[in-house]
């Protein structure tokens, strides 16, 4: 008998330590299957406000603070922007000091908690940017799609996607020295996104179902009068970019590519994000695999996936070996495999689908003379 009971007791707490484990896998799936848009990363730190004098900020001293170039710092209800680390200042072991160019909305006191962002712009293209624009509703899959049409002279157009983290306002950054080259622009919403429907899971799919939406966008576009479209996405909104370049039934329409921080290998990003929530690393393939089975999600090595990622077009990828989220040596390999067709961009310093803000000008260059001959 006692026999008996210790084995029902073992069997029990067996069957206890595994329904807990796979519990654990599906909490840690959620730091990449509901990442609400607009929020930080996981691997994005809050920085403490610890002054504020003219035209200057003290913030936290971090490996995030201490990035080169311009960001947005966002907080509960405010948004500035901060420009490079401000070297002759005195500040203590703890601190940095950054040069604060403006505060977009709300207001910043000592104490204040707040992130770096790659938006350097909130609102829509004509409160950041004065630009003319209009809101269109792109037919989606699930429904209507909202967007931002800036219109330009030129027939290709550029289609915007967003990626983890982030909305629609990411594709401000760029918007301007597009519209100077008389480029149409289209910055998309798609499922999950403010305004846009649902994900009927309510899970994002790193790439596997948005991209259809990206379809849809190209759809529009050439709808309204774009002889080619050029698709312009950071992080997973770069996997819909290939996704849609490799499966779109107007695939044809599509010349080139630009690719910011691309997530290459959703299983690599999974892992990263749960081990920035602190998940324990051999809970770590119980998150991959609860994510696979809530999301659907083919494996990186699945057959059926291996010609996604092979661009039949030009591509441009801006990527950082810093990158803590999207592997980059992914996009070594794939500038590698195919050189003729894709050229790969290092940006040092840089942290996850941010390769912009470090030095605007240079990007921008890079980004102009790819779109010269496609325009």
């Amino acid at each position: 008998m006692r026999t008996v009971t210790a084995t029902a007791t073992a069997v029990t707490a067996a069957l206890a330590a595994g329904a807990a484990s796979v519990a654990a896998g599906r909490l840690a799936s959620d730091a990449a299957l509901k990442i609400p848009p607009g929020r930080p990363l996981p691997t994005e730190p809050r920085l403490t406000v610890h002054g504020l004098a003219a035209g200057q900020i003290t913030l936290t001293r971090d490996l995030a603070s201490l990035r080169p170039g311009r960001y947005g710092l966002a907080g509960d209800g405010s948004h500035a922007v901060v420009g490079p680390v401000v070297s002759a200042a005195e500040t203590g072991a703890d601190t940095v000091v950054r040069r604060l160019e403006g505060v977009t909305h709300g207001t910043l006191e000592p104490g204040d908690h707040a992130w770096l962002t790659p938006n350097l712009y909130v609102g829509n293209p004509g409160t950041a940017l004065d630009l003319e624009y209009a809101d269109v509703e792109v037919p989606g899959e699930l429904g209507p799609l909202p967007a931002w049409f800036v219109p330009g002279a030129r027939a290709t157009w550029v289609i915007a996607v967003h990626g983890l983290g982030t909305t629609r306002e990411h594709a401000l950054n760029v918007m301007a020295p597009l519209h100077e080259r008389f480029v149409p622009m289209l910055a998309l919403a798609y499922r999950g996104d403010v305004g846009a429907p649902r994900s009927p899971d309510g899970l994002h799919h790193f790439g596997e179902t948005e991209w259809r939406d990206v379809d849809a966008a190209v759809r529009y576009a050439v709808d309204h009068g774009a002889r080619q479209v050029v698709l312009y996405g950071w992080s997973t909104g770069a996997t819909m970019a290939l996704r849609t370049a490799a499966l779109s039934g107007l695939r044809n329409r599509i010349a080139g590519l630009v690719l910011d921080s691309p997530v290459l290998s959703w299983e690599a990003t999974l892992r990263a994000l749960a081990a920035a929530r602190r998940t324990p690393g051999p809970l770590l393939p119980l998150a991959v695999r609860a994510a696979q089975g809530r999301a659907g999600l083919h494996a990186d090595h699945d057959p059926s996936t291996a010609g996604l990622y092979r661009p039949s077009v030009p591509t441009v990828i801006f990527h950082g070996p810093d990158d803590e989220v999207a592997p980059w040596r992914h996009s070594q390999r794939l500038a590698a495999t195919h050189p003729r067709l894709v050229a790969l961009h290092p940006v040092e310093g840089a942290p996850h689908g941010a390769m912009w803000n470090p030095d605007p000008a240079h990007y921008e260059e890079i980004v102009r003379r790819f779109m010269t001959p496609l325009v």
